[in-house]
């Protein structure tokens, strides 16, 4: 592999050669012109479907699923956690039995990095419950945390829920010794709750600012205290639609870009014509001209259809970062957030050669390449 572009880091033209590891990253003195963009591939941690394929669904086909990853490639993101949402226990084992299937068979299958569980021990309200199905929420339970663990091969590395139920830091302090990271979301939860939360171990909020009441308190509230909480990190779904630009900045400078993600939260329609899809046991609808996800016949958000190469320049935009900050969210934070070895210095020597190459263009970056593990998995 050899790969020269601007480095988005540090501004320098630079040649990257290596094999799945960067062993060089050359200067070039003489740099020709035009040169386009290179950074380490994108990482998304909460992908619940795309290009037609629900990850959520135990009947997923291996081919269908090695098609959406084709697809994803094409977004700049090499490593991604696909997200199995809230969902009957029986449903819920069998998409994760059969994405571990799909990993360990597949040719695309090491560019599932890790599994993330979004739910079900998760807010049963109105509102913080986002589209998750009512009717499958439940209490955390170790025991069905080991059931999940055992089908999914031990693929699972993220854990969403909400801090309201009780004993919910046994169960988050259980999961952390685990090595897993816990991320509160979909919750109501109260300052004392989101406290207990953290102190138990959980380290990351999901998709801050959504998954919550309409109308709320104004303060205390559990979004201001989850903003105000140094030792959380946040993810965010920058599209234009989850999250206000007002909102945005003001979140961003509460958790700093350091402490800041980029996710798409992408579901089955994502990239796929308007119309009628599953999400899980949920029926939702890609409404005209494709850029939203809502449950059928209603308002209410289910999910994006939102791209990172997409995200990037939208943060860029909403909230005024660089690019090397923009990227910066998509690449390093979410390999240290996610716990995702040989991702966190960037286009360094020893590091994992998973690369983009790419062009700002407009409201979208023009993916050119990408690599995983030094093998290029798509070219424009």
């Amino acid at each position: 592999m050899n790969v020269t572009g601007i480095d988005v880091a540090t501004g320098d033209a630079v040649e990257v050669s290596g094999g799945r590891e960067i062993e060089i990253v050359d200067h070039l003195i003489v740099p020709e012109a035009g040169l386009p963009y290179i950074a380490p591939g994108f990482i998304d941690i909460q992908v619940n479907g795309f290009a037609g394929v629900d990850y959520c669904s135990p009947d997923a086909t291996l081919e269908s699923i090695g098609r959406s990853i084709h697809e994803i490639f094409a977004t700049g993101v090499a490593r991604f956690f696909p997200t199995v949402i809230t969902g009957t226990e029986k449903n819920m084992i069998g998409a994760m039995r059969n994405l571990a299937l799909a990993k360990e068979t597949l040719s695309e299958g090491p560019a599932m990095e890790g599994f993330h569980i979004e739910g079900p021990h998760i807010s049963p309200d109105d509102g913080p419950r986002g589209a998750h199905p009512q009717h499958c929420v439940r209490p955390p339970d170790i025991e069905e945390f080991r059931r999940w663990q055992e089908a999914s091969n031990g693929y699972i590395k993220l854990v969403t829920v909400s801090p309201e139920w009780p004993h919910a830091p046994q169960y988050i302090d259980a999961l952390v010794r685990e090595g897993i990271v816990v991320s509160i979301g979909h919750t109501k939860a109260d300052a004392q709750q989101i406290q207990a939360a953290v102190s138990a171990g959980a380290t990351l909020s999901t998709h801050l600012g959504n998954g919550a009441h309409a109308v709320m308190q104004r303060h205390p509230n559990y979004i201001w205290e989850q903003m105000a909480e140094d030792r959380l990190a946040a993810s965010f779904i920058v599209d234009g639609i989850h999250l206000g630009a007002s909102f945005l900045k003001v979140a961003l400078r509460a958790k700093g870009v350091e402490r800041s993600v980029l996710v798409t939260d992408a579901v089955m329609p994502a990239g796929c014509p308007p119309g009628d899809y599953m999400l899980g046991e949920v029926e939702v609808e890609l409404k005209p001209p494709g850029d939203r996800v809502v449950l059928r016949g209603g308002t209410r958000l289910a999910g994006s259809a939102l791209k990172m190469n997409a995200a990037i320049p939208n943060v860029m935009r909403m909230a005024g970062v660089s690019l090397r900050d923009a990227v910066t969210m998509a690449t390093t934070n979410p390999a240290r957030v996610g716990r995702i070895s040989g991702r966190h210095r960037g286009l360094a020597a020893g590091q994992r050669a998973d690369l983009v190459v790419f062009r700002q263009n407009g409201d979208a970056l023009q993916i050119l390449e990408t690599y995983v593990d030094g093998e290029r998995v798509y070219s424009s």
